[in-house]
This record gives structure tokens, C-alpha cells and sequence, in this order.
């Protein structure tokens, strides 16, 4: 059994735009809590000329380094379970969180590598 959410980027709250721009998945069993992202600048320009990107840029790397523990974090010393729901407590900044989500699976890290590329990567959509 696995939980995960989405990361989104809300440029400006007040409008309630967001753009999807992570993933982050726990999964007890494989002591497992990883996150992976990718930021569209242009698609998140498009929601806000003025985002700020640098900051963006270093919450999702403070973010993912709070999973793995490699980030000198609050939550560093807390169990994997208590860093994701640290991780995914409602906040109104830039970077947020959905409403998780569970599943089942048999690899974690196969399964935050394809709920990020269907949730998250932008595929392009072929021409006539």
C-alpha cells in the first residue's frame, strides 16, 4: 500500500490556478518516501508572469530533501509517515499539496516514476 499527493505551484492563491509540479509517494512497507518533479516555466509563466521560479526551484529541492532526509529540515529527525503529513498539511504558499491519494503496488519508486509522468510531465498531443 502506497499514499501519495501532488505537488502544485499556486503562483497567486487568490485565483486558485495551480499547476501540477510533483509528486511525492510514501509507502510504509518499502520504508519508502521519495518525491520527483518537474517545473513547465512557461506553462506556469502562462498563470503568472511574475512567479517566482528561484523560489519554487528551492522549495521543491527542499521538499525532496526532506523525504530522503537529506535536507536540514524540521522534520529531518521524524519518522518517514510523520514527514509526509507534515509534507501534505494544508498551507497557502507557492508549493502545495493535494489531497492524498492511495494505492496499491509491489515498487514504489516504479510507481512515483509513472504517477509523475501521467500526472506531472505534459505529453504532447500529436497533430493531423
Amino acid at each position: 500500500m502506497f499514499e501519495y499527493s501532488l505537488l502544485r505551484a499556486v503562483p497567486r492563491q487568490e485565483r486558485g490556478e495551480f499547476m501540477n509540479v510533483g509528486v511525492l509517494l510514501y509507502c510504509p512497507e518499502e520504508k519508502f518516501l521519495r518525491c520527483k518533479t518537474s517545473v513547465d516555466e512557461n506553462r506556469l509563466r502562462a498563470l503568472d508572469p511574475d512567479v517566482d521560479m528561484e523560489l519554487l526551484r528551492d522549495s521543491l529541492k527542499l521538499w525532496c530533501g526532506t523525504c530522503d532526509g537529506s535536507a536540514n529540515s524540521p522534520a529531518r529527525d521524524t519518522t518517514l509517515g510523520q514527514r509526509f503529513r507534515w509534507l501534505t498539511a494544508p498551507r497557502s504558499t507557492l508549493l502545495q499539496t493535494s489531497p492524498t491519494h492511495t494505492g496499491l503496488t509491489e515498487d514504489a519508486a516504479r510507481e512515483l516514476d509513472r504517477l509523475w509522468r501521467t500526472l506531472v510531465l505534459v505529453t504532447p498531443t500529436p497533430t493531423a
